[in-house]
């Protein structure tokens, strides 16, 4: 136990920061002081829970030039995006700033002979195993409705990503809330697996959030579900992107560029399996792998970078493999399809055409710049090849129709649907997954509730 955290610059390969792992005692002594401060928080009114979040909005946008240059030499992202992350994070704490007292706040429920309503009340101290891809906004998209509903946040981030979790406990208190309530655990990767069952065992954790992959998702939910403890998981992504006979493609294809490669492709909503109706298939390749060719990999520290390296070298053996083994299986490569060249874990902007059931880049979660296009005859073998996969986080479906694009969208399984839009996460909208994308919702009032206990009241008259 205690091992060091080595924390590697993506762009370079080269080390930036080494952490001490923390011991079992270091650990349980946090757990307790986050177990008691969050006791305390509970007792405050929402409106002054909900005011801290204004505050935190503000001290967000003060530190932007602080927080994101992190998030670029821990992770890779380009700093425009690092940038967008942080004002995401705090735009949503104005949203729960405005809106957390509302949502929370007692429904009266008429009932004869008596009065009777029901409550949302914290939960108590909950767990949150996040990941690495946005180092801010992840911590912040479930940490403040949490808080917000009176909970307090006993936070184990990725550990490529220390420096960031250290900087937002940090800012958590720099924006009024009390010490400890927002507590980040030093865990060295060894530990991890370790530490996360028991932390879930221990009576005074309350709950507990995951974001990260299907194989963390099943061993953190099985050990929840053992606890009987509620979680919520946040797992992988293949979303499907839909274009349909009459969609404009030229807008259809920007939007698949953006939509594939933000985040340089490691993001769970990136859309990924690109299924075009085959009347229209050989006009939107053209267009998109044209759009994809003129996109500009390189320092993620340069503001005209459009796509930064992998967060790790790992990350990008498992897209040279997915690569690989779905051209040995009959994809056409369109462009792409190696490691770019020099230091740092660049791998160049990617597009298989001809993939379908049964290869790795359409199967699998492809956690990088990689797009699968399929070709579909008809709106009927689309919803087919949308549905074929064993995730269901997002879809984008792109049509001339508005209505005949919404209705293919209920056939198909998904957390969340876009008409003629790209996927994407709104404080104002549930967030969450379907089938093996996995369950439980976050942002929102439902968000905000996830981790209450709706309690009933009833009393006799």
């Amino acid at each position: 136990m205690s091992d060091s955290i080595e924390v590697a610059n993506p762009a370079t390969g080269e080390p930036i920061a080494t952490y001490e792992g923390w011991s079992p005692e270091r650990i349980e002594a946090a757990v307790e002081r986050a177990h008691a401060a969050s006791r305390t928080w509970a007792l405050v009114p929402v409106p002054e829970r909900a005011a801290r979040a204004a505050r935190l909005a503000r001290t967000l946008r003060e530190h932007k030039d602080r927080l994101a240059p992190l998030v670029v030499a821990e992770m890779g992202k380009p700093v425009g995006e690092a940038e967008g992350e942080v004002e995401k994070s705090a735009v949503t704490a104005d949203y729960y700033a405005r809106h957390g007292a509302g949502i929370l706040a007692d429904e009266r429920v008429e009932v004869d002979g008596a009065e009777a309503w029901v409550a949302y009340e914290p939960a108590g101290l909950v767990l949150a195993v996040m990941p690495w891809n946005f180092p801010v906004w992840q911590v912040m998209r479930f940490a403040i409705p949490s808080l917000v509903a009176g909970n307090g946040v006993l936070l184990k981030h990725a550990p490529n990503v220390t420096g960031s979790a250290l900087a937002v406990q940090d800012l958590f208190v720099e924006a009024g809330f009390p010490d400890h309530l927002v507590t980040a655990l030093v865990v060295a990767e060894p530990d991890v697996p370790e530490t996360t069952a028991r932390l879930i065992e221990d009576d005074r954790i309350a709950a507990v959030t995951l974001t990260g992959s299907n194989r963390a998702g099943a061993a953190v939910g099985s050990a929840a579900g053992r606890a009987a403890k509620k979680s919520v998981l946040e797992l992988g992504g293949s979303d499907a992107f839909v274009v349909l006979d009459d969609a404009d493609i030229e807008a259809a294809a920007a939007a698949a560029v953006k939509a594939r490669f933000t985040n340089s492709g490691q993001s769970c909503v990136c859309a990924k399996r690109f299924i075009v109706d085959a009347s229209a298939a050989d006009a939107f390749t053209s267009a998109f792998v044209a759009g994809v060719q003129a996109l500009r990999a390189g320092d993620p520290r340069e503001r005209d970078t459009q796509v930064g390296p992998l967060a790790r070298d790992d990350l990008r053996a498992a897209i040279q493999r997915q690569v690989d083994e779905s051209v040995a299986a009959g994809a056409r490569l369109l462009t792409g399809g190696k490691p770019l060249p020099g230091a740092g874990y660049f791998y160049q902007p990617t597009v298989l055409a001809d993939t379908g059931p049964g290869m790795p880049a359409f199967d699998e979660e492809t956690f990088g710049p990689l797009a699968a296009v399929a070709v579909a005859h008809g709106d009927e073998e689309a919803v087919r090849l949308a549905n074929a996969g064993a995730y269901g986080l997002g879809l984008s479906v792109w049509t001339a129709d508005a209505g005949r694009g919404i209705a293919l969208a209920r056939r198909i399984t998904s957390g969340a649907a876009f008409i003629n839009a790209v996927v994407a996460s709104d404080p104002r909208l549930p967030f969450g997954g379907t089938k093996r994308s996995g369950y439980g919702r976050e942002l929102a009032a439902a968000g905000v509730r996830e981790f209450t206990n709706t309690r009933t009241y009833w009393v006799g008259t």
